[in-house]
């Protein structure tokens, strides 16, 4: 049986067993309770594509890594093998900042040799004391002895020379730890880039000088002969050189030679041969050759000093020249 026995007089719910209404219509039921959707996977998507443009912005290099370092906010950006931030990012832009991060990298070369003595600037290439600098600078030297930012004093001998790009590489002897420069890359230089030149003008160790990249592709002609190596004495003019047919400084002599030059109008005087041109991230985009000179400056105190026309050898030259250097070429 499937009937429910009640005894008499006890009173039965006729709705017993069914579902009752609430006794208030005004208050309904709770809402029905509906999980929340499962969190979609596009954001390791959209990770995985930040990480890819990153990797592409590397590759490229220059502008584009420059707004991915922004974005991340690190110190140090290698936008390739060539091409790497090494100012602080609090410094960015700033001539303090480059002048901080590479100053310790350039050093002051004094040379002596039977036609006399000179003073110029060097860059330090590697840890060990590899150091690039001007062929004049160093040319037919019996002696050379090298002071870095910090006062050690170094004897060094020639490694090899290019006289025909007026570039030497240079050995310290006994050197280790020291700060290497980081070289750049010429090709993408705009008239209108901001600059550094930091060097010896005339003992002056550790001058920094600013300014922009005045013009590119300078045909600029400079002697190769060794009795014109020794030009850098305060009394002097600066090294002599020939541009647009005119001579420079001096006589250039029979035996020059001609390169593709940076111009620059960052103040440049004698002792600065063979030092840094450096852009605003701190990387070594030319080495400092030449400068004018107006006529009678040794004697006129009105006409001394810079006047805003210096020459630099690319970075790019320096780095295809490397090599042979290494490998002792005397030419």
């Amino acid at each position: 049986m499937t009937e429910s026995f009640h005894r008499s007089g006890e009173y039965q719910n006729p709705y017993e067993g069914q579902q009752q209404a609430p006794v208030n219509p005004e208050w309904p039921p709770p809402p029905t309770y509906t999980p929340a959707p499962a969190p979609k996977k596009r954001n390791r998507g959209t990770v995985a594509l930040l990480a890819a443009v990153a990797i592409v912005a590397a590759a490229i290099g220059g502008g584009t890594a420059y707004g991915i370092q922004e974005l991340t906010g690190n110190d140090t950006v290698a936008t390739s093998s060539t091409s790497t931030n090494v100012v602080p990012s609090s410094q960015k832009g700033t001539v303090a900042g480059v002048a901080k991060a590479v100053s310790p990298s350039i050093v002051e070369i004094s040379a002596d040799s039977n036609a006399g003595s000179s003073t110029g600037s060097g860059v330090i290439i590697t840890s060990d004391g590899e150091i690039v600098t001007n062929n004049h600078v160093v040319s037919g030297a019996s002696q050379i002895k090298v002071t870095t930012n910090d006062g050690q004093s170094y004897s060094a001998k020639v490694v090899g020379t290019d006289s025909k790009k007026d570039l030497a590489l240079i050995k310290l002897e006994n050197a280790s730890g020291l700060k290497a420069a980081t070289l750049g890359d010429s090709s993408g230089l705009q008239v209108g880039d901001q600059v550094v030149a930091i060097g010896s003008p005339e003992g002056l160790s550790g001058t920094v000088t600013s300014g922009i990249i005045s013009a590119l592709d300078r045909d600029v002609t400079v002697p190769t002969d060794e009795d014109q190596g020794q030009q850098q004495s305060p009394q002097g003019d600066g090294w002599p050189f020939e541009f647009g047919g005119r001579q420079f400084n001096g006589d250039t002599g029979s035996d020059t030679t001609t390169y593709k030059a940076l111009q620059t109008d960052a103040s440049l005087n004698p002792g600065n041969s063979g030092g840094a041109l450096i852009d605003m991230n701190g990387n070594i985009i030319g080495i400092n050759s030449a400068m004018y000179s107006p006529a009678g400056a040794a004697s006129s105190s009105s006409d001394a000093g810079s006047v805003g026309l210096g020459f630099a050898i690319p970075v790019n030259t320096v780095k295809a020249d490397l090599a042979k250097l290494r490998a002792g070429a005397t030419d």
